[in-house]
């Protein structure tokens, strides 16, 4: 049995995930995508990526104890792991809050929509407007990166 690349395994659980958008009841989709994006250029530029390069602390272990039949016990080699290095962008939080005020400033709030119930048929298609939201709104989302948004009942 072949088990999933962690690529693979990204993109499936990000299927189960609820829809997030940048909300404007009638706003057009295209609109959004637009503002989105000018938002976003503008949140890189005033926040710009700041990758640091960071180190967890080592990790001392100090060795396995052996016994012997008759009760006589003794510590192996002790060693250090080194710790990994990883990477951060130190900016990531804030330019995110940047985006978010930025298109706060056009009229869209963040929404999360829930994806629709497994069952649930609609014709094919694409939201073209956004739709006024209820409790019953879920989200359909295509296998080309854009959605279907629906009442469901």
């Amino acid at each position: 049995m072949k088990l999933l690349g962690p690529a693979a395994l990204v993109l499936l659980l990000g299927a189960c995930a609820p829809l997030s958008i940048y909300y404007k009841p009638g706003a057009e989709v295209t609109r959004l995508q637009t503002d989105t994006t000018a938002c976003e250029v503008q949140a890189l530029k005033d926040a710009p990526v700041a990758t640091q390069i960071r180190q967890n602390p080592p990790v001392f272990y100090p060795g396995r104890v052996y016994c012997d039949g008759a009760g006589r016990c003794w510590r192996g080699e002790p060693y250090w792991l080194e710790g990994s290095i990883y990477t951060v962008d130190v900016n990531a939080d804030l330019r995110r809050r940047v985006t978010d005020q930025c298109m706060a400033g056009k009229g869209y709030t963040p929404a999360r929509v829930p994806l629709c119930p497994v069952g649930v048929t609609v014709p094919p298609g694409r939201t073209e407007v956004l739709p006024p939201l209820s409790p019953n709104s879920c989200a359909i989302k295509n296998a080309d990166g854009s959605f279907r948004i629906v009442d469901v009942q």
